[in-house]
């Protein structure tokens, strides 16, 4: 099952496209939380009422995609839908009310079409040069910038805690638990030294950087700014401090996810020199449904 799931959702991220599955579907899909259909042709995963899928570049064009939506949508239990298998996981997860397009693929669109799905939310990824030289991130005086200690349980708790406060409104990353935490630190990309803390003068922690450098590229996979700090700059700081330590590690470019309708954080990343390099697109189920 696991081994079918990230056997496409890897050959899918290198023909150039988006992964088809974020890194929270790949830990739910390991720890036996996701109900997975589908077979080395194509994969379908819904976990918390969201659907997301991938079909093998060589099989497209032959209706897979459709007869995976139709056996999620048909019921909660896998149950044979023309010749696409059960895989496994997690049963009775109910069919999807939700369904991710990584990459906004045409394909994705006509799926949603046909089956009455409604666009509601967009997520971008953006993109930026790396910098030659290492920069200044400006650290506000008497405040630190360290790395993140993996399996520290103070650094665990603290981190945690921060990103549910910067994130409580976020669906995804502010739910994020211990459990799903350490899942990361167990990830062959994980770096505790990509995971800055920016902790004020009193030695609180006030801002997080989280990298995930993977091949030739440097992401942002969080930043995160205490509410109770957030409108003085902080942000600049850990994208600056994030900068530099990309810088000088032979990566293409910086990348980022920002929903498509959070200005704020928008104008600081566009200020930070980063553009528009693809779209993530996510579907609602439409009445009755």
């Amino acid at each position: 099952m696991l081994a079918v799931v990230e056997l496409l959702a890897a050959a899918s991220a290198a023909d150039g496209e988006a992964p088809p599955f974020s890194d929270q579907t790949l830990v739910d899909v390991r720890a036996g939380r996701a109900h997975v259909v589908g077979d080395e042709r194509g994969v379908a995963v819904v976990r918390d009422g969201e659907l997301e899928l991938v079909v093998a570049r060589e099989a497209r064009g032959r209706g897979i995609g459709s007869a995976l939506v139709a056996q999620v949508l048909a019921s909660g239990d896998a149950g044979d839908v023309g010749d696409v298998g059960d895989v496994g996981g997690a049963s009775g997860a109910g069919a999807p009310r939700l369904a991710w397009a990584h990459g906004d693929h045409p394909a994705a669109r006509a799926l949603a079409r046909r089956h009455g799905w409604t666009a509601v939310r967009t997520l971008l990824q953006l993109r930026a040069p790396i910098a030659d030289d290492p920069v200044d991130p400006r650290v506000p005086t008497g405040w630190t910038l360290e790395a993140f200690r993996a399996g520290d349980p103070e650094d665990e708790a603290a981190w945690l805690a921060l990103n549910a406060a910067a994130f409580a409104h976020h669906p995804e990353q502010g739910r994020m638990t211990l459990d799903d935490l350490r899942a990361r630190e167990a990830e062959p990309w994980f770096s505790g030294d990509d995971l800055l803390l920016l902790r004020d003068d009193a030695g609180e922690l006030v801002g997080s950087c989280w990298l995930k450098v993977e091949g030739d590229l440097g992401e942002f996979y969080a930043v995160a700014v205490r509410p109770d700090q957030q409108g003085r700059g902080i942000g600049g700081v850990l994208m600056r401090a994030g900068a530099s330590r990309l810088t000088g590690r032979g990566l293409s470019a910086a990348a980022l996810y920002v929903e498509g309708d959070n200005e704020p954080a928008l104008a600081l990343y566009r200020r930070s020199g980063f553009a528009q390099h693809a779209v993530d697109v996510q579907y609602a189920a439409g009445p009755g449904r």
